[in-house]
């Protein structure tokens, strides 16, 4: 049987803001009605990170909109969530952050053979001049491509 997987969010920023390093697959501790409102789509990852307590991985500031369905009791938007990742992969981490200006930061989520699951990265942040010269390349690759596409067509 072949693992299916459905995105339900990306955090694009983390793309022009960070290098990214490495990535890693985490399982993401939910309550049921937090599985139930990912289902329908509604997360985002903006400003979210990830830190490392007493050899456990959290997820931080990552927003999961209430359930349509629930009752008075839901879950908390914007609590902490644990990552559940192997102690090797943990242990790699926590040595690579403390490098300074390393940090782990969250790529996506989605769902792969029915489990949540969120793809982390080792990140290092990007400078300005950096993030500018990733704009001018992207820029000028879009601007090679709607040539080609305009030579195609004529």
């Amino acid at each position: 049987m072949k693992d299916e997987t459905k995105v339900v969010t990306t955090n694009r920023k983390a793309f022009h803001e960070y290098h990214i390093l490495e990535r890693f697959e985490a399982g993401l501790n939910l309550v049921g009605s937090e599985v139930k409102s990912l289902r329908e789509g509604r997360a985002n990852l903006k400003d979210s990170y990830a830190v490392i307590r007493e050899g456990e991985v959290f997820l931080i500031g990552m927003h999961i909109g209430p359930y349509s369905h629930t009752g008075y009791s839901g879950h908390e938007s914007y609590r902490e969530r644990k990552l559940l990742l192997n102690r090797q992969e943990i242990r790699k981490l926590n040595r690579s952050v403390s490098n300074k200006g390393n940090t782990i930061v969250p790529l996506s989520v989605y769902f792969k053979g029915g489990w949540a699951k969120v793809e982390i990265a080792l990140a290092k942040g990007k400078h300005t001049y950096d993030k500018r010269k990733s704009l001018i390349e992207k820029d000028r690759k879009r601007a090679m491509e709607r040539e080609l596409k305009e030579k195609k067509v004529i």
